[in-house]
């Protein structure tokens, strides 16, 4: 088992090989801003599927298209939405070792509390309690205390899934002829 230790804003994990592997915690804003990016990804995303919703309905008028489109038009539609919302977090970071769009950009990262890559599993935890961290409203209101209140700086999903989000390493580690 693995020993771990978070100072202020390093985490150092230690392996069971007593090497110590040091990670830099993603701030609180880094955090903030990687969510706003994905989110407005998401909101354009959403627009894109009302769009092309209505350009089928050949209508402008959500209540008009709705009356006049094949029922499993609206069907298609709604299992987008509900895909986009639910599923964007955690299929980004599964596939993309725990980044997405927004973590990629700001070189952040989600990885287990051991230092190893996320899972599917870890991933679909930690975004399925997106929704409660995210209590009351679109603020995340109850995912910031608990980033405040965690010496990892992690929120209630990270907790339940056994992750951490990190920031990337800046350096590649030297080639074998330079050591």
């Amino acid at each position: 088992m693995s020993a771990t230790l978070a100072t202020e804003d390093i985490l150092i994990i230690e392996t069971p090989e007593r090497v110590p592997l040091h990670f830099a915690l993603a701030s609180i804003g880094n955090r903030f801003l990687a969510c706003a990016i994905d989110h407005a990804i998401q909101a354009l995303a959403l627009a894109l599927i009302a769009g092309g919703f209505l350009i089928v309905a050949n209508s402008f008028d959500f209540e008009a298209a709705f009356s006049t489109v094949p029922k499993w038009v609206i069907a298609v539609m709604i299992l987008a939405l509900f895909l986009i919302l639910t599923g964007y977090f955690a299929f980004f970071e599964w596939m993309w070792s725990g980044q997405t769009p927004g973590k990629r950009w700001l070189k952040l990262r989600v990885i287990r509390e051991d230092g190893r890559p996320i899972t599917f599993w870890e991933s679909s935890i930690r975004n399925l309690l997106r929704a409660f961290d995210m209590m009351p409203g679109m603020f995340y209101s109850i995912g910031l205390i608990s980033v405040f209140a965690t010496t990892r700086d992690q929120r209630i999903g990270d907790m339940v899934a056994g992750t951490v989000v990190v920031r990337e390493r800046e350096a590649e580690a030297p080639a074998f002829a330079q050591v």
